[in-house]
């Protein structure tokens, strides 16, 4: 099975996130091609990058990074949950994908993305555009959550047939382009740097 890593990307107090990460995590668990573990950037607490060396070296000088970079490298894909913050995805999750470099390389990811009238669908857009500045791989495939409060229900997030078709199709296409994306991170194909 794929190494899965879901990032949950809000951090402020009262978040409503959570509930959809949790729940996006049940699906891809339910969907058998992976072993998901969740990332969140709240619990993470990533300080504003504070490395002194560009993340391109490797040459980590905190723990807190050496550890994001484990992290990250052991993961096959990614599935990103992101609220929408100002047209854009949030600060916090910015300030995560700059920490690193190589590690996020020739890897998928899907992007969930929840908001009011506009689903988070600009914050979508905007991390779609730039992922491949990392070597990732955005999925065409999109899960936009509308008005999502109205989907929380004590505590849980119970979503829709439209939601919930998105999300498998998203998880097909995750470990499709997983499989396809796996032989590139052979170390002899790897760039030199």
């Amino acid at each position: 099975m794929y190494q899965l890593k879901i990032i949950g990307a809000t951090v402020r107090p009262g978040r409503q996130g959570p509930f959809i990460t949790k729940w996006v995590a049940a699906q891809a668990r339910a969907c058998g091609k992976f072993e998901v573990e969740v990332l969140d950037l709240q619990v993470l607490d990533l300080p504003l990058m504070n490395e002194p060396n560009h993340p391109a070296l490797r040459q980590y000088t905190h723990e807190h990074t050496r550890a994001w970079s484990a992290k990250i490298a052991e993961a096959d894909a990614f599935i990103f949950v992101t609220a929408e913050y100002n047209f854009s995805y949030p600060a916090p999750l910015q300030n995560a994908l700059e920490y690193l470099v190589h590690e996020w390389g020739y890897k998928a990811a899907g992007i969930v993305s929840y908001g009011g009238v506009s689903a988070g669908s600009r914050a979508w857009n905007a991390l779609k555009s730039d992922l491949p500045s990392y070597r990732v791989v955005p999925l065409v495939e999109a899960v936009n959550i509308p008005f999502f409060t109205h989907f929380i229900e004590e505590g849980l997030f119970v979503p829709n047939e439209i939601t919930t078709a998105a999300t498998t199709a998203l998880l097909q296409e995750l470990a499709r382009w997983t499989t396809a994306l796996q032989p590139l991170r052979h170390p002899e194909l790897l760039p030199p740097y």
